[in-house]
């Protein structure tokens, strides 16, 4: 009589197995996590073992010498901004985003931009050939040299990729991918983990740069087990709202390059175009004589962007007030609020209070702080803030404006960009204010002196 298979429990989220169901995974301690499927028995092959475990061999690191890496530009110049330079022969990146936002789009562009100088492959698992074909077309794209495969099977990827040796590959999307070795579905942990692993070692292996394409959970992140932003060498995240012309590209993590760096796209009906000044992109319905608005200078990467906060103070029609943001830190506003309460006097408890970043774009960094309570102070009072006015620091909790990095590159896009008035920590305050003749540059240590600036520029 045949055996029947085992079953086992495995969880969504971290990949763990669990002989039996149980509410918690024993793993990670997420809830309600773990679901049936088969247990597939180990083969003995050496598809486990590290593709350089033959050659691996201890050295001593003050002898090994450094090579600077080779990039191949893609001739997208905002993707090379974002993955530092261009691609690196060998390296593994992961490009996830919102379903319809332009993933495809965007990298059918780079391959049949790269096909004109070397060999690539596309490799399709979501669409038909024909599909990928109609695209090309409405795009108007090049598709002289760019090498196709539909296919969805692992087995049959890894061959190809054997066969043609292609420099560049494009895999849509990692979660469509299956392996013959694993009995579970594809787009389970177990797949997912596993296709990436044998794609990974072949682009190591082959000296290949690989673009993985993967799906987002409704939380926006990576959809699949952690691991797999842990394998790869790159993490690259789009960002921006579908219903918008714009879209942003993000990198995570960038093993060959600076992290947060930020790529701006605009869609068209050609396709992404790269777009050289975003700032001019955020501030273009900008203006300075509406209360609650406030222009910040963040960083993103090496670049400084200029970004409209828009806030919206009114009084509360219910019993909690409402506090929502977005492009913007939620916790951090009720903090913020805090602050305002205790060291300027201005308390907003029986107010709603709401905040956006014009444009998509999301801020994460500390230094939106004083931009965010001067936009909050103006919608909160009915009166705008002073004409070309910017303003960037971190407020800490005792009321404190703290200095922020790269103080004198973000001054020296906003003067660029035609602003007059600068409120900045004291401590980014320029040595020599000649360097800025265009700019009045008020620096400020507190929040209070903050408040004093805008109230005696605006009068």
């Amino acid at each position: 009589m045949a055996k029947a298979p085992k079953t086992v429990y495995q969880c969504s989220e971290c990949g763990g197995t669990a002989p039996k169901w149980q509410g918690k995974c024993p793993h990670c301690g997420e809830w309600n996590t773990l679901q049936e499927s088969l247990a597939a028995p180990e083969p003995k092959n050496a598809r486990f073992q590290s593709w350089a475990a033959d050659t691996a061999q201890v050295q001593d690191l003050s002898k090994v010498t450094a090579v600077e890496v080779p990039r191949e530009p893609t001739g997208i110049g905002e993707l090379d901004r974002v993955l530092g330079g261009g691609l690196v022969g060998g390296a593994v990146i992961l490009l996830g985003g919102d379903p319809g936002i332009g993933k495809s789009t965007l990298l059918l562009q780079t391959v049949a931009v790269m096909a004109q100088s070397r060999k690539v492959l596309y490799v399709s698992g979501e669409e038909s050939a024909q599909q990928v074909a109609l695209r090309a077309q409405r795009l108007g794209l090049k598709s002289e040299g760019v090498n196709l495969l539909a296919e969805i099977r692992m087995e049959a990827i890894q061959t190809a990729l054997k066969q043609h040796e292609p420099a560049v590959v494009v895999i849509d999307s990692i979660q469509t991918m299956y392996s013959d070795q694993i009995t579970s579905a594809p787009g389970s942990v177990s797949q997912v983990r596993e296709c990436a692993a044998q794609l990974t070692r072949m682009a190591k292996q082959m000296g290949i740069a690989m673009i993985l394409v993967g799906h987002v959970t409704k939380d926006g992140a990576i959809a699949g087990p952690r691991v797999l932003e842990h394998m790869v060498d790159t993490v690259l995240y789009f960002e921006g709202d579908q219903h918008s012309n714009y879209r942003m590209i993000r990198a995570i993590k960038n093993r060959f390059g600076a992290a947060n760096e930020l790529g701006v796209f605009a869609m068209t009906e050609h396709g992404l175009k790269g777009v050289s000044n975003p700032s001019a992109i955020f501030l273009a319905s900008y203006r300075d004589d509406v209360p609650g608005s406030c222009v910040l200078v963040t960083q993103e990467g090496s670049r400084p962007l200029l970004v409209e906060i828009q806030a919206l103070v009114d009084d509360a029609h219910g019993f909690t007030p409402k506090r929502l943001t977005v492009g913007l830190e939620q916790n951090r506003l009720a903090m913020l609020l805090a602050v305002l309460n205790r060291h300027a006097g201005i308390a907003c408890f029986d107010q709603d209070v709401f905040l956006n970043a014009v444009g998509g774009v999301k801020i994460n960094e500390p230094a939106a702080d004083l931009a965010i309570i001067l936009a909050m102070l103006s919608s909160f009072r009915n009166r705008p803030l002073p004409e070309k006015m910017v303003a960037f620091g971190e407020i800490g909790l005792s009321g404190e404006v703290r200095p922020v990095a790269r103080g004198q590159e973000r001054l020296k896009e906003a003067e660029k960009l035609g602003f007059k008035r600068a409120v900045v920590p004291k401590a980014n305050m320029p040595r020599n204010p000649k360097e800025f003749p265009g700019l009045q540059i008020f620096g400020v240590a507190s929040l209070q002196e903050a408040v004093d600036v805008c109230r005696n520029a605006a009068e």
